[in-house]
């Protein structure tokens, strides 16, 4: 459903699960590969899930440090705040190169 969202409201094609790595099995949960902009939804925020525990942040900080050499801008977001405005106007400044305040 993001995926269209992205297409309908700013025109960009967003993937899904999107491989970024060419030997790590490293995946962005939304990418716009065109732009090199990633989007990561951080689940389990106050439920302890996987994201938060000591071994999981670790291993996100390897992932996002990684994609950054590698020309990515990754965003992160949670799924509450996926498919509101202010994620997607996050998506459009990115593309733009503008910030808004």
């Amino acid at each position: 459903m993001f995926t269209s969202i992205v297409k309908a409201d700013i025109g960009e094609t967003c993937v899904k699960e999107y491989r970024f790595h060419p030997q790590r099995r490293w995946r962005f949960d939304y990418a716009l590969p065109e732009h090199k902009i990633a989007l990561e939804v951080e689940g389990g925020v106050w439920t302890g899930g996987r994201h938060t525990s000591p071994k999981g942040f670790l291993n996100d900080m390897e992932k996002y440090n990684t994609a950054t050499l590698m020309g990515w801008r990754v965003f992160r977001t949670t799924p509450e705040e996926l498919v509101r405005s202010a994620t997607l106007n996050l998506l459009r400044q990115a593309i733009s190169g503008e910030l808004q305040s």
